[in-house]
């Protein structure tokens, strides 16, 4: 039986609305999304359109992080939580992911993001400060329960021209390990969180 197609969310955490880091989160997650599309295994399912995502600006939540009141902060975690991949993307400040993510994050329960296949980014200004997502971001999805099944996608603000290439090589490298992440959550869990239906709808 095809499987239904997963609900991709892009969370960034740059402070900076329509920032680099959303675009470049944004370009990884349309790699991912084609992936999945020319995957037989997802048979006929229709991916949500990019721009119906859900996708989480933090740097619009900002002024209403600790108040919500609006109730747009309970939407963006909700829509991060029924996910099934959730491309997580900052800059680096002061060696490691931005304050704004960490108060977005951190109130979520422990297991929170089970059952999800979460991506970390990163946009450094120099290549000594990559590794901050694995020191840091990959520690912190796993403690909320996501699954991590892949290296970060990392890059350097010089390489930015070049984005299209480095998606690429990533999505050639990592990208059947992301599907079959999706598909193995899929098994565990047979009415899955965050996918789609064959119409574009959200379970």
């Amino acid at each position: 039986m095809p499987q239904p197609f997963p609900r991709i969310i892009v969370l960034s955490g740059n402070p900076r609305p329509g920032s680099r880091t959303l675009t470049v989160a944004r370009a990884l997650a349309d790699r991912i999304r084609d992936g999945l599309t020319a995957d037989p295994a997802f048979g006929t399912a229709t991916p949500e359109p990019a721009a119906e995502s859900g996708d989480v600006d933090l740097a619009l939540l900002a002024p209403e992080l600790f108040t919500d009141s609006t109730g747009a902060v309970a939407s963006a975690v909700e829509s991060v939580r029924g996910a099934g991949v959730l491309v997580v993307a900052t800059p680096v400040y002061k060696a490691t992911y931005t304050g704004l993510l960490k108060a977005f994050l951190d109130p979520l329960p422990s297991g929170a993001l089970a059952g999800v296949v979460a991506i970390p980014v990163i946009v450094s200004g120099a290549p000594a400060h990559l590794p901050v997502t694995e020191l840091h971001l990959r520690p912190l999805l796993a403690e909320l329960g996501a699954t991590v099944p892949v290296p970060a996608f990392s890059i350097i603000e010089a390489r930015l021209p070049e984005l299209d290439d480095e998606t690429a090589a990533w999505s050639a490298a990592n990208g059947g390990l992301v599907r079959a992440a999706v598909t193995a959550l899929a098994a565990a869990a047979p009415v899955t969180v965050g996918a789609a239906t064959g119409s574009g709808g959200a379970r």
